[in-house]
């Protein structure tokens, strides 16, 4: 006993106030845990909830970040009874979860799943699930504390957010909340989004909505900021006085993949450039925050957001195509207009790229080019800083011909990390020879904890009232007003120029950047 008492007066005395003794220094888990609460996913039996979000739930209460009094409730279509759920949730959880299954956590877990059969026109089905949320009040102690998750498409949005409103569960008593998490995209142009928004903020108070867009709780676009603001190396040379421009790639190597129904319409650029993209080149961009609280972080990237400038020629700055058959590894593949639910006439884009300006003292003139696709050569993510060319070389011009520019790459995924590329001297005989190699920082070597699912931080952070990961309204707004006059000015062209499958994009995705004395990085 007295040497616990020592223990715990040295661990005060060292650090001027009280420490914990029995908290290991190795433990890497967030500090805080949600409190009492319950979670309910319209949409439960959809891919996102099976693959992503009942995973998420069941790794955050492996993790103990979780209440042993948490509840969970699926509302569906599904004629199902509570325990066929309990069933569809353990499959999915043991198929799709990061962390070890363990018995004992589901066990917990599932004493608070509930089910809710229902369609989002009936009102007694909301009756039933407003019945439902009380027992698990009463019987599992979630004190009024709830998030609404609507993994379900953007149209249903505004009556799934009546319907809570009709049968009460919009509004908590004192001392409670009520959340609702607003799965992508939000909108499909300013004007519906504005619409979305005001239709969900008459029933939910706007400091309860959270808009999920799962890049921001990735690890590696968190490093961003650390990235910058942790060192002391980065930050002088972040700017228009050292850059040359700046890439930012989300490249994937499937098609539509069964998504027919939402993608045709949507395109590529919709689906990702308005939300991923921009808000990587916001974090890439914006100045220094005065704190890492979601006011001041809202802040600095809606400054960036607002001083974005389109180029005056779209048609020379902008690009899109859609894949044509081709190869895809060793698999053929059918072209977009050939995919299973596309009407063959479509004109949507399932390759967008773009030319954006940012105008601040720190990035006047630097160019940022924006570029996404499907069925392209690799899937990958990065964020690419490419600088500008050392202002005089001393060498023949022999000794630099493969010496390209120095870059910063951050890659998002897959291979999470960072290569800082720069020329050093060829080893070995007389001449000076210079070429490009890389430095290269790996998640996966440098740390023993692997890195938590996106979506796993999003509802844990949901779940505390902890907002800095998600777009605010503002961010969203002008997002689409970047967006809609390149996608008026798409409207006015026929056919997108079509790419071969396995391919890095259309030509004149090429011929954009050579305009500017550029080349796409080829991750």
């Amino acid at each position: 006993m007295s040497r616990m008492s020592e223990t715990v007066s040295t661990a005060s005395n060292a650090a001027g106030a009280w420490t914990n003794p029995l908290r290991d220094p190795r433990d890497l888990r967030l500090p805080r845990i949600a409190g009492p609460c319950s979670i309910v996913i319209f949409g439960v039996t959809g891919d996102l909830s099976r693959k992503k979000l009942l995973p998420a739930i069941y790794d955050l209460a492996n993790r103990g970040l979780l209440p042993p009094s948490f509840g969970l409730t699926g509302f569906a279509r599904r004629d199902w009874t509570e325990d066929h759920f309990k069933d569809f949730v353990k499959e999915n959880v043991q198929e799709h979860c990061r962390t070890p299954f363990k018995e004992s956590t589901w066990k917990q877990l599932a004493a608070g799943i509930r089910f809710v059969q229902g369609t989002f026109d009936d009102p007694k089905a909301f009756e039933r699930l407003s019945e439902t949320v009380a027992e698990l009040d009463r019987d599992r102690g979630t004190r009024g504390n709830h998030a609404f998750y609507m993994s379900v498409p953007p149209r249903a949005f505004p009556q799934v957010s009546r319907q809570l409103a009709d049968c009460g569960l919009a509004k908590s008593d004192k001392g409670a909340w009520r959340r609702v998490i607003i799965e992508k995209p939000f909108g499909h142009d300013l004007a519906s989004a504005k619409e979305l928004d005001r239709v969900v903020s008459e029933v939910f108070d706007p400091s309860s909505v959270f808009r999920i867009d799962h890049y921001l709780g990735k690890e590696t676009v968190q490093n961003i900021l650390a990235l910058r603001f942790a060192n002391a190396m980065y930050e002088p040379i972040w700017n228009n006085n050292y850059v040359d421009h700046v890439q930012i790639t989300m490249a994937e190597d499937i098609g539509v993949a069964g998504r027919a129904g939402y993608y045709d319409g949507i395109g590529a650029a919709r689906d990702i450039i308005q939300n991923h993209l921009l808000q990587l080149m916001a974090l890439t961009t914006m100045e220094e925050p005065v704190s890492f609280s979601a006011a001041d972080l809202t802040a600095e990237k809606t400054k960036v957001l607002s001083a974005v400038r389109l180029p005056k020629d779209l048609a020379a700055h902008t690009a899109r195509g859609q894949y044509a058959a081709g190869w895809q590894g060793s698999h053929e593949v059918v072209g977009y207009l050939d995919e299973k639910g596309i009407d063959p006439n479509s004109t949507t884009e399932t390759y967008a790229a773009i030319r954006l300006d940012i105008d601040t003292r720190r990035w006047a003139g630097v160019p940022f080019y924006l570029r996404t696709g499907k069925r392209l050569g690799k899937r990958v993510t990065e964020i690419a800083v490419v600088f500008k060319r050392a202002p005089h070389l001393p060498f023949e011009s022999t000794a630099t011909k493969e010496l390209g520019k120095n870059a910063i790459v951050i890659r998002v995924q897959p291979d999470e990390g960072v290569t800082m590329r720069f020329g050093a001297k060829v080893p070995g005989g007389t001449s000076m020879e210079v070429r490009d190699v890389s430095m290269d920082f790996g998640y996966g070597r440098s740390f023993t904890e692997s890195s938590p699912e996106a979506y796993e931080r999003l509802i844990l952070d949901v779940l505390l009232g902890d907002p800095p990961l998600f777009p605010t309204t503002e961010e969203v707004n002008l997002s689409w007003k970047i967006l809609d006059p390149i996608e008026e000015f798409w409207s006015t062209l026929g056919q997108p120029q079509p790419y071969r499958s396995g391919t890095w994009g259309p030509e004149e995705a090429v011929e954009m950047l050579a305009r500017d004395g550029h080349r796409w990085r080829m991750p």
